[in-house]
């Protein structure tokens, strides 16, 4: 591990593999389950792979579950 607790990566798969499992973890945290989160399989080929989060398809009441969580959220002072 570095000095600020995050795992080293030897490549952007397997970075984006770790901030895969890390969005996954926090929004398990929040009591959201997006079954079909992965890696866009396309963005992860190439000669420099640019991998992207593809949350997936969610049925309406996973999406309303995380726009509860989102809006609770941003009601305590969201701040990027």
């Amino acid at each position: 591990m570095t000095a600020n607790d995050e795992p080293e990566v030897s490549s952007p798969i397997a970075e984006a593999e770790v901030v895969r499992r890390e969005l996954q973890e926090a929004l398990s945290g929040a009591g959201v389950e997006l079954p079909s989160l992965g890696l866009d399989p396309l963005s992860c080929t190439g000669p420099v792979p640019r991998p992207l989060v593809d949350l997936g398809r969610c049925n309406l009441a996973v999406a309303r579950e995380l726009a509860v969580v989102l809006r609770a959220y941003a009601a305590r002072g969201w701040e990027r």
